[in-house]
């Protein structure tokens, strides 16, 4: 539990809320109602075993920050509790609420004990590639995907792997559970073309032959594609990118515009998460809000951006 300041309100409490849920309790010593609260919350805290973490703010000494939370939600007494996550002030309730009703609203938003197991494996999983060691790697997110299914990022990370080491079966099998959810998530669309060059890679023409028949018949798209799909599988993603611009520049409406969105879906593979937290801010300043935090710009994924842009406009 950490006492926030405007010194340390950027530092304890923005950027703490990205690595987990941090419940602000804004409270003061001539309360009441406060003074019954609190003990439940640092009660609560210990029971959640890291799920979130609490916070207070003295709002007799803090009223800058006191008064711009109570402004945003409208709320104009205490005990008045804010949740963070990722930066953000997502919800809050007002008064001293009894035990059970503080652990409802807390369940509503803070991450399972599964979730926290599985997102402890996924970090693991990326130090161990880092390292090399690809084989513990996978079993570590195999382990958080099984732990918590719903961790999309865990099994993302997972299905790329295995395809990068050959392990298509696996994938298929990994991937199935989540197909249906291609449509509204781009990550796993991506997978999903990625898994589908895969296992036709085994029964593709070779690559002479393709060229082949490009020389024959430089609008032979199936070919060019062909061509772009044996390099997806092998990973070689700028390879199969300069082949799917090829059919771009010459027709971007060919099979329901399927080369823009296959090459679409390969930036989206090359493509970094976000950090989870930012440098260090300006201490001494009050910003509600945290800022967002954008992923590292990758020159090559930069250059390919506009390789696209320019061949379709």
């Amino acid at each position: 539990m950490s006492d926030i300041t405007l010194q340390n309100f950027e530092t304890d409490l923005i950027q703490a809320s990205m690595q987990q849920p941090v419940l602000l309790d804004i409270w003061a010593p001539w309360c009441g109602p406060c003074r019954t609260l609190g003990p439940i919350l640092e009660k609560v805290e210990k029971a959640y075993g890291g799920r979130f973490k609490l916070a207070k703010l003295n709002s007799d000494e803090q009223p800058e920050i006191a008064g711009q939370l109570s402004q945003a939600f409208g709320v104009r007494s205490i005990p008045f509790c804010v949740l963070f996550d990722k930066g953000q002030p997502i919800d809050g309730f007002v008064g001293a609420l009894p035990e059970p009703q503080v652990r409802e609203f807390l369940d509503r938003h803070v991450p399972t004990e599964q979730a926290m197991e599985a997102e402890a494996d996924l970090q693991a999983a990326e130090s161990l590639e880092a390292d090399g060691d690809t084989d513990a790697a996978l079993a570590r997110l195999q382990q958080a995907v099984a732990i918590d299914p719903a961790n999309d990022g865990a099994r993302c990370e997972y299905l790329k792997l295995l395809l990068e080491t050959g392990r298509t079966g696996q994938a298929r099998q990994a991937f199935d559970p989540v197909a249906d959810k291609a449509l509204g998530d781009a990550r796993i669309a991506a997978i999903g073309l990625w898994l589908q060059a895969c296992e036709k890679a085994a029964a593709a023409r070779t690559p002479a032959e393709l060229e082949a028949a490009i020389g024959v018949n430089r609008r032979d798209f199936d070919a060019r594609y062909e061509l772009a799909q044996i390099a997806l599988a092998a990973g070689r993603f700028t390879e199969s990118m300069d082949a799917l611009l090829e059919i771009i520049m010459r027709d971007k409406e060919w099979n329901a515009q399927l080369a823009r969105k296959t090459y679409v879906a390969i930036l989206e593979l090359m493509a970094k998460p976000a950090p989870k937290a930012g440098a260090e801010q300006a201490k001494g300043t009050l910003e509600v809000t945290g800022k967002v935090q954008a992923a590292p710009s990758d020159p090559v994924i930069d250059q390919y951006r506009r390789k696209l842009s320019m061949a379709l406009f």
